[in-house]
């Protein structure tokens, strides 16, 4: 007799109603590069940041060529991963491809962090996990700090929040939280933010791609729904205009699930009376987070230097 089925998103996930949760995507995992990725000489490893947020973190080769610790700070990318809320980790190979990738493209030391997924952990847990992996950035930044690259290579001025898909959605998130609350010693401002394929609603209506609102009902244990800010930012402009960064990067592509949303996104910051620098990047022909995906193909390519540009320049 087959199991009662609660939730299923086909191909990702089952949610049964006797409490167990199928992962049927994202359960891969690779190991770190501790001496460094063959393809890129990108050195990897895998900490416990100082508040129990897990994280994998990512040194690009001339930065650990550096004899002098502290000669030379590189931008640091805060990274948070996709995927519905629901499935991956750092640990997955498209993610662990991507973050070396992005360090070694910049170069910029890249913090990939964990966060408790859901239907097991609703949200908000998802989101309180993406702000204490902030906070615990931002103090191992210091001289002082407990993790020896980002003491002695991070820059924490020059920090940017990044993510695609729910990645993307939570980044976005955690720069509307840091102008709220702070971080004591740093301030209520990111260097950036990137927004890669972000992950939002059109509010009243129902997302694209078979997102509906059962699926963010599921995540949120029914708290939330497709008209609530951390889905649709337009619902809360007071609190979007003061968004906790001066630059956003929004990329999206033709085929995307999102692409409505992200134009959405990208013209309505403005409109609110953010009075930062945004800059849309659309791929044509391409679906959603297909840089994961064809990471060799030149779309992919170009789509990596105009993320990477972007950090440089926060």
């Amino acid at each position: 007799m087959e199991p009662e089925m609660e939730y299923e998103m086909p191909g990702f996930l089952r949610v049964h109603k006797s409490g167990l949760v199928e992962r049927l995507d994202g359960t891969d995992t690779v190991q770190p590069s501790p001496s460094g990725d063959p393809a890129n000489g990108v050195a990897s490893k895998d900490v416990v940041l100082a508040n129990g947020i897990p994280a994998r973190i990512y040194l690009p080769a001339a930065a650990a060529a550096e004899t002098e610790p502290g000669e030379k700070k590189l931008p640091v990318v805060v990274f948070l991963h996709g995927g519905a809320f629901f499935i991956h980790t750092v640990a997955s190979p498209i993610y662990h491809r991507y973050a070396a990738s992005l360090a070694a493209a910049v170069p910029a030391i890249v913090v990939s962090v964990e966060y408790r997924l859901a239907p097991e952990h609703p949200l908000p847990a998802a989101y309180d996990d993406a702000f204490a992996a902030l906070e615990a950035v931002v103090a191992a930044c210091r001289l002082d700090g407990d993790e020896p690259w980002l003491a002695s290579r991070g820059d924490v001025s020059r920090i940017v929040l990044a993510g695609d898909s729910a990645g993307g959605n939570m980044a976005h998130n955690t720069a509307i939280r840091l102008r709220k609350e702070g971080i004591g010693g740093y301030g209520d401002m990111v260097s950036g933010l990137a927004l890669l394929h972000p992950y939002f609603s059109a509010g009243t209506e129902e997302p694209a791609g078979g997102v509906t609102e059962r699926t963010l009902g599921v995540a949120s244990a029914g708290k939330f729904g497709p008209g609530h800010p951390y889905f649709n930012p337009a619902a809360s402009p007071e609190e979007w205009r003061r968004l906790g960064s001066g630059r956003v990067l929004v990329t999206t592509a033709e085929r995307c699930w999102f692409v409505e949303m992200a134009h959405a996104y990208a013209e309505g910051i403005k409109a609110c009376g953010w009075a930062g620098e945004v800059e849309l990047h659309e791929t044509k022909g391409e679906k959603h987070t297909y840089f994961l995906f064809k990471p060799g193909c030149e779309n992919a390519t170009k789509e990596l230097a105009v993320v990477a540009d972007f950090v440089r320049r926060c």
